[in-house]
């Protein structure tokens, strides 16, 4: 399914949401992260109109959301005169499976004014994400992805920055729901220094939205810019810059990861 279709499959029900995950937008046992936090948003969006664009967007994952039905609850916590705080949690009957918290926030009149640059990236050869059926997840095969600087993953990298090219296989152009799922694609940078497979996941994501629209941009071209802060006793810290096609920042990334090697 496209990712789109996955969206749209989120419905109301009994003062609720239920949406349906298929297959191949796994990653391991769990739903792809992007897709949890998308799903989370999607039914947040009931409760808060578009027009008030949205600033932060922080995810706990608890339990792994297998494929097939799962409800969603969203509840506004508060609502002031710029600011509206909604909690999303994805739920597998009584169990929660992801607690999500967005902020949502009216443009206002500012002093402060810092816009980042994309610095540039020199590479002759970059080298193409595959996917291979049965060996890496199943959601990568809905994006098309290249490194332009780091390691693939278990490839014994030395490199603690990535730097991916990421673009996104679905119908129309960007939304809120699709610049989740292109940020989240990177995996952890942890796992680039490694040589042999080993499992990993993400306990946390923060993505900080930097501007107040990104419908129009294009679903491909965009880029990653991470790197891996800090690694200790199986947890890493990772953060990204999300540049647009027009190389513009679009978001600010933090994740805290635990690899198992």
């Amino acid at each position: 399914m496209l990712y789109s279709e996955v969206l749209d499959s989120v419905q109301a029900q009994d003062g609720a949401w239920t949406a349906a995950i298929p297959e191949d937008w796994l990653q391991g046992r769990s739903a792809f992260g992007g897709l949890q936090s998308a799903l989370a948003l999607r039914a947040m969006r009931a409760l808060v109109p578009r027009s008030v664009p949205l600033r932060t967007l922080q995810t706990t994952f608890l339990a792994p959301v297998p494929a097939g039905k799962i409800g969603i609850r969203a509840q506004i916590l508060r609502s002031g005169k710029s600011a509206t705080h909604v909690e999303a949690r994805l739920m597998d009957q009584a169990q929660t499976l992801c607690i999500v918290i967005g902020i949502f926030g009216a443009a206002r009149p500012s002093a402060v004014q810092l816009i980042p640059v994309q610095p540039p990236v020199e590479c002759d050869k970059p080298v193409v994400f595959p996917f291979i059926a049965g060996i890496t997840p199943s959601f990568t095969q809905h994006f098309a992805v290249r490194w332009l600087r780091g390691g693939l993953p278990f490839t014994g990298s030395q490199l603690v920055q990535n730097v991916v090219e990421v673009g996104l296989h679905d119908a129309g152009s960007a939304t809120e729901e699709h610049v989740l799922a292109i940020a989240d694609f990177i995996p952890p940078i942890a796992l680039s220094v490694l040589k042999q497979p080993a499992p990993g996941s993400s306990m946390t994501w923060m993505i900080e939205f930097l501007g107040d629209r990104v419908d129009g941009l294009p679903l491909q071209g965009w880029r990653m810019d991470g790197e891996l802060s800090a690694a200790h006793d199986g947890y890493t810290s990772q953060t990204g810059m999300l540049w647009g096609p027009d190389g513009r920042a679009v978001a600010l990334s933090r994740q805290s990861m635990v690899v198992f090697a």
